[in-house]
């Protein structure tokens, strides 16, 4: 079992009434759903600093595309291949 560490912190009145809430009907305890919360938005950060140094780094090298390039790459997406 992994070590915890208790952390405490000040939310508002509104967001200890929306996770007593989640709480009780998914029965799970409020410092479960609060880790999982700091867990998911921790990913994401670190995903999201990743991706700003890959693509200062990738600047750096000259990696880059024109505006028209991006916008041209961009319109592409989510469009079916076989249209």
């Amino acid at each position: 079992m992994k070590e915890s560490i208790l952390v405490s912190t000040r939310i508002s009145s509104d967001v200890a009434d929306r996770l007593a809430a989640l709480a009780q009907s998914t029965q799970r305890s409020k410092s479960f759903l609060a880790a999982q919360a700091i867990e998911e938005f921790l990913n994401i950060q670190e995903w999201h600093v990743a991706a700003i140094k890959e693509g200062i780094a990738a600047a750096e090298r000259g990696n880059v595309k024109s505006h028209e390039q991006a916008i041209a790459i961009l319109n592409t997406w989510g469009k079916n291949a076989s249209n």
